[in-house]
């Protein structure tokens, strides 16, 4: 049973179950990842927000309480395709909003797209907290690293490591204190030093 875990004051994640994920996949290769990916919500002043959002299978009314305690309106934002993950359901039962144009998204949240690499990360101030989709991701020590080259040779820009090492490097001017990735554990404090150790490495 999966719970929202709040980080901070109106800052949540989960974990849920993704039905895709293969059982024993080789190490490198497109499909290795864990089977439980993380999701978060962020309770700002005008909306809920929804960053890749997957609901447990077992769960499907999983996020009503949180929503239903704020009343407001509800955005849900995409790292990139991949992650749509239970977007239109989600936004069916919400009436959610799936835009990611700057005049519309939610106070205290900006989107930062990284060039080349087919992903738009979250950056939510308040919180100091960053949100990668598949190019960073939890290094299973507590730190961060970058995703399998294997996981960029679908992109049209055909970047590979060195190439999205530096697509991210501008990441290390923001103020980073939580990187809250999908796959893997996310860094929950001193999170900019964890990004700069995965760039350097």
């Amino acid at each position: 049973m999966s719970e929202l875990q709040e980080l901070a004051p109106g800052l949540y994640r989960w974990s849920a179950r993704h039905p895709d994920a293969e059982p024993d996949p080789q190490p490198g290769t497109p499909a290795d990842w864990g089977p439980d990916v993380g999701s978060v919500a962020y309770v700002a002043s005008d909306a809920v927000i929804l960053v890749d959002p997957l609901l447990p299978a077992e769960q499907p009314d999983f996020l009503d309480p949180l929503v239903g305690r704020t009343g407001g309106r509800v955005a849900i934002l995409t790292t990139l395709a991949f992650h749509r993950r239970s977007r239109d359901e989600l936004t069916a039962r919400f009436g959610a909003s799936t835009s990611r144009a700057k005049r519309i998204l939610p106070a205290g949240v900006e989107t930062i797209p990284i060039r080349g690499a087919g992903e738009v990360m979250v950056w939510i101030g308040e919180h100091r907290a960053l949100v990668p989709g598949d190019r960073l991701l939890g290094d299973d020590r507590g730190g961060l690293r970058l995703c399998p080259e294997s996981w960029l040779r679908y992109l049209p820009s055909k970047i590979d490591q060195a190439g999205l090492r530096e697509a991210l490097r501008p990441l290390l001017d923001l103020p980073v204190e939580m990187v809250l990735v999908s796959h893997g554990e996310p860094v929950l404090r001193n999170g900019r030093d964890a990004l700069k150790r995965a760039l350097t490495t």
